[in-house]
């Protein structure tokens, strides 16, 4: 059993670094770049499934892979982003004037806070996890088309790791992270890999 996982394209919002957790924005032309690019990276591999997280951006970058594959895309609600609550489409430089205090004990320990009106990663690791095993019931390689913060933490479970340290498994936008599981256990075979 395989995964690839990959992070959709840039957003506008992703450019204006803003808090982009569960709202629906579609892919920049920037974005749809990006997609094609990752696309042609994976036209040539063996891939047996995709389930993509709903939202426009993870979807449109699903559909891209998928043009050279021709497969079902099951959608995944477990595959959102995490939900940002109050902070959603707030710019970065506006909440470090407002919400210093928060954005520091984010920085110490992201694991430990829960969005003000939205969801902490704990609970994003244990409804993406959970989707991630329906997904590794079935044999074959699946492509999942999720965000970055799902992805990060889909990756800490992998590897056994605290979601105190999920800094270390930052993904890029429309990058690939491959995962090989035999007997349950997960190796990362390649990571955030955006090369052609």
């Amino acid at each position: 059993m395989r995964l690839i996982l990959v992070r959709h394209g840039q957003t506008l919002w992703n450019h204006e670094k803003r808090a982009q957790g569960v709202s629906d924005i579609a892919l920049s032309d920037i974005g749809l770049e990006q997609v094609e690019r990752l696309a042609l990276s994976l036209k040539h591999e063996r891939i047996d499934a995709i389930a993509s997280s709903p939202l426009k951006r993870a979807l449109q970058t699903a559909e891209a892979i998928n043009r050279f594959h021709n497969l079902p895309i099951g959608l995944e609600e477990g595959l959102k982003e995490l939900d940002m609550g109050d902070f959603e489409g707030i710019a970065l430089g506006d909440m470090l004037l407002t919400e210093g205090d928060f954005l520091r004990q984010w920085a110490e320990d992201p694991s430990s806070l829960t969005m003000p009106g939205g969801e902490s990663l704990t609970e994003l690791q244990d409804r993406a996890w959970r989707t991630v095993e329906r997904i590794m019931a079935n044999p074959g390689t699946t492509l999942v088309a999720a965000h970055n913060f799902t992805i990060m933490t889909l990756l800490c479970r992998i590897r056994g790791m605290e979601l105190s340290h999920i800094r270390k498994f930052h993904v890029d936008e429309a990058s690939k992270t491959f995962i090989e599981f035999e007997n349950g256990s997960g190796n990362i075979i390649l990571f955030n890999d955006t090369a052609l």
